[in-house]
């Protein structure tokens, strides 16, 4: 049974870089969702953040994401979705939806401390390498602290948990 593997934190806990090692390890199939965001809409951001704004088109790119994943799944092949899981409906949802094809869902929580997100944060957008995909200013990070739900226990139950400490 192929698994669809969830990978939560919130900004700069290092979802994408621990999402692509996973795929080099396990031969999975990864999807981020600020590379197709920073793809297809960055370039067409508002000029101030717009909280549905994104979320719509968030939500167009994991349906066509899920369309592409739902192919691999009925091959076998393992996929990752890095694409934040912010609230637990979301991750809900997630479940549900691996569930719904015949797939298994494994939860990776990167737990890490805000201060040690906020300095990669501020690395990431002054380097502009490895998962930079787009600027994370200090406005966007504060808010998403304040939206990020932590999963609950019964969520990390049979979850991977990775904290700051194991990330360097």
């Amino acid at each position: 049974m192929p698994t669809v593997h969830l990978i939560c934190g919130s900004t700069g806990a290092g979802k994408t870089t621990y999402s692509l090692a996973l795929a080099d390890r396990l031969g999975a199939i990864r999807f981020s969702i600020d590379e197709w965001m920073a793809a297809l809409f960055v370039q067409d951001w508002p000029p101030t953040p717009d909280l549905a704004w994104a979320l719509e088109r968030t939500a167009r790119c994991e349906a066509q994401m899920w369309r592409m994943a739902d192919q691999l799944l009925a091959r076998g092949i393992d996929v990752i979705f890095d694409v934040g899981l912010s609230k637990r409906e979301h991750r809900d949802r997630f479940r549900a939806r691996a569930a719904h094809v015949g797939a298994s869902t494994r939860l990776h929580f990167l737990d890490v401390d805000a201060e040690v997100r906020r300095a990669r944060v501020h690395r990431r957008n002054v380097e502009k390498s490895g998962s930079y995909s787009f600027d994370v200013n200090d406005e966007m990070f504060d808010f998403m602290e304040t939206y990020f739900d932590r999963p609950s226990a019964d969520e990390l139950v049979g979850a991977e948990v990775i904290s700051g400490s194991e990330r360097g």
